[in-house]
C-alpha cells in the first residue's frame, strides 16, 4: 500500500493528515474485521516466542496508564510475557466490566513478529531514513498524552481509536508531568484528556480549543509531525495499530532532550536579565539561519560552526563530556 503524498509532504503541512481506508485491505485488518479472536490467531503466526513486554493496570485505572496516587510511581507493572498467552488473556476478559488493563506497546515488528510486514506494510520513501515499525495491542486502554521526537504514520488496523493531538506550543496549557518517572519514556500531561478537571487545570481549556479529534475506524491511516501531544484511546475490547516512527535529521545529532537537561543546569536559575541575554545567543547559534555564525569567517575558522559530521559530533561530543566531568 503506499501513502498518496509523499511523507516529506504532508509533514510539511505541519498538520496531522488522516488517511481514510488507506490499509483496509491488509489482511491483519480483514482479520480484525472478522472477529478479535481472528486477529489475534493472525498475530499469533509470526510470534517467533520472544517475550515482549506487558503492561498490567487493575480495572480500577480505567485503562488509563499513568502515575500512582502519591505520584512518584506508576499505577501499572511491567514485565515480560508471552505474547500468546497475553492475547489469551485479552480475549478471555474481552469487554468485561471489571476487565485488567492489558497493553503491548511499541513493540517491534521486525523482531518479534517476522514476516508479518511481508503481508501488511507502506510502500513508502522515507528519504533516505530508516522507519521503526512498531506494534501496539491491547484492550480498553489511553496513553495519556503526550509527545514523539519523530513524524509518525499511525495505522489503525484492528478496533477503532481516538487521536486527539495539540500543537507544540500549547506545551505549558497541557501542564506537563515530571521529566522523570515517566510512564512510557516521554513526558506526559498531567490532565486527563477524556475527562479534564478544569477547575485544578484551567488553562487546559486553551489547549482544548486548539486541538484536533481523529476518530480512526480499522484501515484508516493518520500522519502528524513529530512534537505534536497527543492522547491515544483504544476504544474497542481488542486493538492493534501499527506505527511508523521516522526523522530525517542525521543519526549522529544529540537528543534535544539532553540539551533541556543541560540548560536546567546551566541556564534556568540564572537572572532574568542573563536569561534574555542567553536566548539571543541561543537564537544567533541555534534557532537562526545554521549558516550565519560562519558565515564571515575564513574557513580554517569555522571549529563547531561547521555542518556537523558524524566525525565532528563525536568531537563535539567529547568535548561536551570533558567540560561536564570538570
Amino acid at each position: 500500500m503506499t501513502l498518496p503524498l509523499h511523507p516529506a509532504t504532508l509533514i510539511a503541512q505541519q498538520r496531522p493528515v488522516v488517511l481514510r481506508a488507506l490499509v483496509r485491505d491488509w489482511p491483519i485488518v480483514r482479520a480484525g474485521l472478522e472477529s478479535p479472536a481472528a486477529a489475534a490467531a493472525y498475530l499469533k503466526r509470526f510470534d517467533r516466542g520472544a517475550a515482549v513486554v506487558g503492561y498490567t493496570g487493575a480495572s480500577e485505572i480505567g485503562g488509563r496508564f499513568f502515575y500512582d496516587e502519591s505520584g512518584t510511581g506508576m499505577n501499572f507493572t511491567a514485565s515480560r510475557v508471552a505474547l500468546d498467552a497475553y492475547l489469551d488473556r485479552m480475549l478471555s476478559t474481552l469487554d468485561a466490566p471489571d476487565a485488567p488493563s492489558l497493553y503491548v506497546g511499541s513493540t517491534d515488528l521486525d523482531t518479534y513478529l517476522p514476516g508479518f510486514r511481508a503481508e501488511n506494510d507502506l510502500a513508502v520513501d522515507f528519504a533516505g531514513a530508516t522507519p521503526l515499525a512498531s506494534i501496539w495491542i491491547g484492550n480498553r486502554t489511553t496513553a495519556a498524552t503526550h509527545f514523539d521526537m519523530s513524524n509518525n504514520i499511525a495505522c489503525c488496523v484492528v478496533g477503532r481509536r481516538r487521536f486527539t493531538l495539540f500543537p507544540p506550543a500549547q506545551i505549558a496549557n497541557l501542564y506537563p508531568g515530571p521529566l522523570e518517572p515517566t510512564p512510557g519514556g516521554q513526558v506526559v500531561s498531567m490532565v486527563d484528556a477524556r475527562t479534564p478537571d478544569l477547575a485544578r487545570y484551567p488553562r487546559f481549556a486553551e489547549a482544548l480549543a486548539s486541538a484536533e479529534v481523529f476518530d480512526l475506524e480499522p484501515g484508516d491511516v493518520l500522519v502528524y509531525p513529530a512534537l505534536w501531544w497527543h492522547n491515544v484511546e483504544a476504544l474497542d475490547g481488542f486493538n492493534v495499530l501499527v506505527n511508523y516512527w521516522w526523522n530525517n535529521a542525521p543519526r549522529f545529532l544529540d537528543s534535544p532532550m539532553n540539551t533541556i537537561l543541560h540548560g536546567l543546569l546551566s541556564l534556568r536559575d540564572r537572572p532574568d536579565t542573563e536569561k534574555q541575554a542567553w536566548r539571543a545567543l541561543f537564537d544567533y547559534y541555534v534557532f537562526g539561519p545554521a549558516d550565519l555564525p560562519a558565515a564571515h569567517l575564513p574557513e580554517p575558522m569555522h571549529g563547531a560552526l561547521a555542518p556537523l559530521t558524524d566525525l565532528t559530533a563525536r568531537r563535539l561530543r567529547a568535548q561536551l563530556l570533558q567540560r561536564l566531568n570538570r
